[in-house]
Formats: structure tokens, sequence, C-alpha cells
């Protein structure tokens, strides 16, 4: 498989990024979005037994897109600094895992997000894109999300990224993004 991984032309630091920084982020999010699309379709379309895959918007897609890519997660191992750069940020003591996903499964979890928010645009036509910028601890300050869920926003990047660190974990399986779209089209305002 061929695979351009993304690379946002920002730091995505959200919290430390001026608030224009954070609209062009927000601007070239959308500009990005079409094209992340078409290169994950690529790459999931070159793998056997997933040629069939198209990116139509329909719920049914995330089945089979959720299986190819938990064959796709990767991790690393964690560097002693890394670990303790999380310790400084963390307010209680918690056991931090040794392991990361591998830069290459954070890019597919980000086209993934980006192809997620999608189905979610054409299933349900309430919701909207919004970038929080009210309160910099906010877990998704500055980051594109989508709302009009009883729950508050929805950050579909972030969702993915949480699956594939449940899969590494053994506590998800390739339908979790299914279940995420089912889970949560249930609670559109």
């Amino acid at each position: 498989m061929t695979y351009e991984p993304i690379r946002p032309p920002f730091t995505l630091s959200f919290e430390e990024m001026p608030k224009k920084e954070l609209g062009r982020y927000l601007e070239w999010f959308g500009e990005a979005l079409p094209q992340r699309v078409g290169k994950l379709t690529k790459a999931v379309q070159s793998t056997p037994g997933y040629e069939s895959w198209q990116p139509d918007g329909n719920p049914s897609s995330l089945s089979l897109l959720g299986q190819w890519f938990v064959t796709q997660i990767a991790v690393r191992p964690r560097s002693e600094n890394e670990i303790k750069n999380i310790e400084k940020k963390t307010k209680f003591p918690i056991d931090i895992p040794c392991e990361e996903l591998t830069d290459h499964t954070l890019s597919l979890a980000m086209d993934i997000g980006m192809y997620l928010s999608q189905v979610f645009l054409k299933n349900h036509p309430s919701l909207k894109w919004e970038q929080p910028l009210a309160n910099k601890k906010f877990i998704d300050y500055g980051q594109p999300v989508l709302v009009a869920f009883k729950l508050g926003p929805f950050n579909p990047v972030r969702m993915v990224v949480t699956f594939a660190y449940g899969v590494v974990s053994q506590k998800r399986k390739g339908d979790g993004l299914w279940d995420i779209f089912e889970k949560w089209s249930k609670l559109v305002a």
C-alpha cells in the first residue's frame, strides 16, 4: 500500500496556537478533507479484500473501514522523555503505557476521522462544524468538532484515535467505527 501521511502545516499544540493560527487551521482542515478522504480511499482499496470499499457516506461503509483500520494500527515504544512529559501534564498519578501509536496510525486516524465526519454530516443534516475557542483547558480546544449532540461537541479525529488506542489495549474490535456512529447518532439533538 502506498499511503502519503497527512502533514498539517501546524504544530497541533492547539492550546499554544494563537487564535488567528487556529482559524487558519480550521480553514486548512476543511480544504484538506476531500483530498485526505481520497488518499484514504486509495489506501483501503489497494489492500486485498477491501478493493470494493466505497466512501459513499453510508453508515454501513464504517464497518468495513473499521475492520481495515484494525489491520493497520501499529505502535512504537514511548521514549523516557515522552513519558516524563505526560507525567508533568497529569494532575494525578496514572499508569502511562510504554507504547504510542505510530505516526502512520495517527495519520490514518485523522483521515478516517475526516471521513467519519462526512458520514455524520450526510446522515444528520442538523450537525455543523464549530471550533471551540472559549476555554484552553477544554479537551477539544481549537479543534474542528461537530455540534448539535446532546452530550456536547463531537471530535471525529479524537474519537478515531481513541478507538485505535482501544484496539491496542484489546478493548475494541473492528466494529468500533460503526459503534461510534450508532451511539452518537442517538445523541443528535
